[in-house]
């Protein structure tokens, strides 16, 4: 057996891959965790947040609840094709079901099914100080990736909207509509946090009763791997960019991904080396296979010390397939058992209410709407 393939066999079990990247899962109440539609099923997303998503059910204690929200109206922050946003609304709901989410276990539904969010996210506005919203600095980021930019100075205020704006606000009352306890989340969303922990302290200080409204809650950091582009690997993999072979997808075919990662960016300096700084397109290759086998890049990156390119870039197409070949034929087949995800959408959407139901009614009650 090869060397390659005992590494890839530690991942035949799809729930046990990136484990390493979230810090102690038990005991976390009500979590919150979100999902964009118009993120598609890249890789970049894949290992990520699909796969550590996976691992927090799993390790989740039983009386933990967790709530997976599929985000249509944070989407809308940004232009969408109609037709093209309703499918992928579905499709990514087949992908979390195909990476081994569990509509028994977790609650799975549509946001834009549960019109508490909208509700609240405008109370919440009323309370939100344009200051606070000045210093949220995604909105750039998200403006940048849109428009397939090289850095955040590429853009400014002149495309900028009121729902992207304010979508911290709206991502504050996603999470504490269901008054979640914890938030798995990047790094990069740690400042949305903050604004969400704000503003939860800000209601319960001025709207007060007999108890405490909103817990304040806690961002759980899950690391993960940070994929960047095939062709241009100082950006990130990016559904935006105009050049297909540049990422990866779900729904890619071994032949796509073969094709796709043999004709990856690197250099002419010859051996592996682990160099995100002088060499990026290599490390990129390094990071993802790592990511794929549970190992460190630097340790991969000693194996091949010797070796080229080519064989670096074979054995990432193989570690990379290995790794999707599971998911992509789940996906497959549920995206067409459409009457199967209306009704987990359904069922996901009308527990999503229910617990959010009473938190509605307490806040409608607390600010004189009643």
């Amino acid at each position: 057996m090869s060397l390659l393939h005992r590494q890839l066999q530690r991942r035949a079990t799809l729930a046990a891959s990136l484990c390493r990247g979230i810090r102690s899962v038990r005991g976390l109440g009500t979590s919150v965790i979100a999902s964009d539609p118009a993120l598609q099923s890249r890789l970049g997303n894949l290992l990520g947040a699909l796969l550590n998503w996976v691992k927090l059910q799993r390790d989740a204690a039983p009386e933990d609840q967790l709530i997976y929200s599929i985000v249509g109206w944070h989407a809308l922050t940004l232009p969408q094709d109609p037709k093209a946003l309703s499918a992928a609304r579905r499709d990514m709901l087949a992908v979390l079901l195909a990476v081994g989410l569990d509509p028994k276990r977790s609650i799975i539904f549509h946001q834009d099914e549960n019109l508490h969010h909208a509700e609240l996210a405008w109370i919440l506005n009323c309370i939100t100080p344009m200051g606070k919203l000045r210093r949220m600095t995604t909105w750039k980021s998200r403006l940048a990736a849109s428009r397939n930019a090289r850095d955040d100075s590429e853009v400014d205020e002149s495309l900028l909207n009121a729902g992207l704006f304010t979508y911290p606000v709206l991502q504050a009352a996603d999470i504490l509509a269901y008054r979640a306890t914890h938030v798995p989340v990047g790094e990069d969303q740690q400042q949305h946090i903050e604004l969400c922990r704000d503003l939860a302290d800000s209601f319960n200080r001025t709207f007060k009763g007999k108890r405490t409204l909103f817990p304040l809650p806690q961002h759980v950091i899950t690391t993960s791997c940070r994929v960047l582009s095939l062709k241009d690997p100082s950006s990130k993999m990016s559904k935006s960019s105009p050049d297909l072979n540049s990422r990866i997808l779900l729904t890619d075919t071994p032949a796509q991904v073969r094709s796709k990662v043999r004709g990856a960016v690197t250099d002419s300096t010859l051996g592996i080396t682990y160099d995100p700084v002088g060499r990026p397109g290599a490390a990129n290759l390094l990071s993802i296979f790592a990511a794929c086998t549970g190992e460190e890049p630097t340790a991969v990156a000693a194996r091949y010390a010797d070796q080229g390119h080519g064989e670096l870039k074979a054995d990432v197409a193989d570690a990379v397939e290995e790794l999707i070949k599971g998911p992509r034929a789940e996906f497959e087949r549920l995206r067409g058992e459409t009457e199967y995800l209306a009704s987990v959408a359904r069922e996901g959407a009308e527990k999503a209410r229910q617990l959010s139901a009473g938190t509605i009614r307490e806040v409608r009650t607390r600010i004189g709407l009643v």
